[in-house]
Parts: structure tokens; sequence; C-alpha cells
């Protein structure tokens, strides 16, 4: 089986935590994989890759990265 990449998100959306696993994985072992967990895709070009800091949106099942701030 192939690795599959998730993202989980908190209550606003924002994603919290990244994982490399499996759907599968994931739904045998529901204790180690609590909260909301979006599945995440790199080699997509209609899908943004999630990272930590990303806000998820539900009506187009899609990241947004954060936007830049600039280190003064």
């Amino acid at each position: 089986m192939s690795a599959q990449y998730f993202a989980r998100i908190d209550s606003d959306n924002i994603v919290i935590d990244m994982a490399v696993t499996t759907a599968e994985f994931m739904a045998e072992n529901p204790e180690r994989y609590l909260g909301t967990w979006i599945e995440t895709f790199f080699d997509r070009a209609d899908k943004q890759y999630a990272g930590v800091g990303f806000t998820y949106d539900p009506a187009t099942q899609d990241f947004t990265e954060p936007p830049f701030i600039p280190v003064s």
C-alpha cells in the first residue's frame, strides 16, 4: 500500500500536525489519530499540499498557505 499524506486541523481549520500513513492504518488505530484529519496531496496540480499553519477550506476541499509576514 502506498503512503498517504494527512493534515490534522483544529476547530478553526488551521493545520496543526501532519502524518504520513494510510487511511486504513488510521482507521485501525483511532487512538493514535485523534481529531480531524484531512488527506492532502503533493502530486495534484489542482490541490495545495498542506503544511502546519495552512488553513483548510471545506467549501473547496483544499488548503491555503498562511500569509507571508516579513521579519524586520
